[in-house]
């Protein structure tokens, strides 16, 4: 393993990240990036999204602040987060070993998490979280109104999750990596008129849209908590998964959805930039 591989694994494990590392206070924001460099979409929408409703508002990520802040956004990734860290929209994991918080946080600054799930082991660790439910990247049609139109050139398509990647033997027309640049995988998810996905942002992109979209459990390579956190977190508690790409295509997709964006865009921590020294 090179020097650049062992430095992103120790980043990982010891839940850092630098997306911004500058020499002022400012808001870091993390997100999970795997330890090959490569970049899994889903969770580098954490950047595209906050980055785009700081935009609305006259900010960036790398404006001087009052105060240096760590935020989490789209992602598993509270097992990273440490006391003072700023949620909005991040999940609990529940692979084992990643099903909670790591012991030593007492505190954090709670804004929405991404479903009634995860509300419930952080509030069985005593933290005061919001019933603003939802992962961010369904902010998408309305960060981005004009940029992205669904075409439904083809019937269906399949969005594998890391774990599964490897086991696909259909060809490319059918299947959209999750590795890649964030733009071009959501092109392509646009082009489906049915998406099958094990990557949980390959639904959520598909529905945030309006496309119909069916979870296919290929593998245990991840724990169904994160599908059932996303699935009730959008009003729906009873959804059935498809064990192949066959029945995901007789199944067709689950029920839509029932989110308010609203509630999600007023929660976004637009005060860590507003505030005065």
């Amino acid at each position: 393993m090179n020097i650049r591989a062992n430095l992103r694994r120790l980043i990982n494990e010891v839940g850092c990240d630098f997306v911004q590392q500058l020499p002022y206070p400012h808001v870091e924001l993390f997100f999970w990036r795997p330890d090959d460099g490569t970049i899994n979409f889903g969770d580098y929408l954490s950047l595209v999204v906050v980055e785009q409703q700081l935009r609305r508002s006259g900010y960036t990520l790398a404006d001087e602040t009052s105060r240096q802040a760590r935020m989490f956004a789209i992602g598993s990734v509270l097992h990273y987060a440490r006391n003072d860290d700023v949620i909005w929209g991040s999940g609990i994991n529940g692979r084992q070993g990643q099903n909670d918080l790591n012991r030593r946080v007492q505190t954090l600054d709670i804004r929405a998490v991404r479903g009634p799930r995860t509300q419930e082991i952080l509030r069985r660790r005593g933290l005061s979280v919001p019933d603003i439910f939802g992962d961010p990247a369904l902010l998408l049609p309305r960060l981005f109104p004009d940029r992205f139109q669904r075409r439904g050139v083809r019937p269906w398509i399949f969005v594998p999750n890391l774990h599964d990647l490897n086991m696909i033997d259909h060809g490319p027309a059918n299947v959209v990596s999750p590795l890649g640049s964030w733009n071009r995988r959501i092109e392509a998810i646009l082009e489906a008129e049915l998406v099958l996905a094990s990557s949980l942002h390959g639904l959520i992109v598909a529905e945030a849209y309006g496309i119909p979209a069916r979870y296919v459990r290929l593998s245990d390579g991840e724990a169904e908590f994160k599908y059932r956190d996303y699935y009730e977190g959008t009003g729906r508690f009873d959804v059935e998964f498809a064990s192949s790409l066959e029945e995901g295509r007789e199944m067709g997709g689950a029920a839509p959805l029932s989110f308010k964006h609203d509630s999600l865009m007023d929660a976004f921590p637009i005060d860590l930039w507003r505030e005065t020294r």
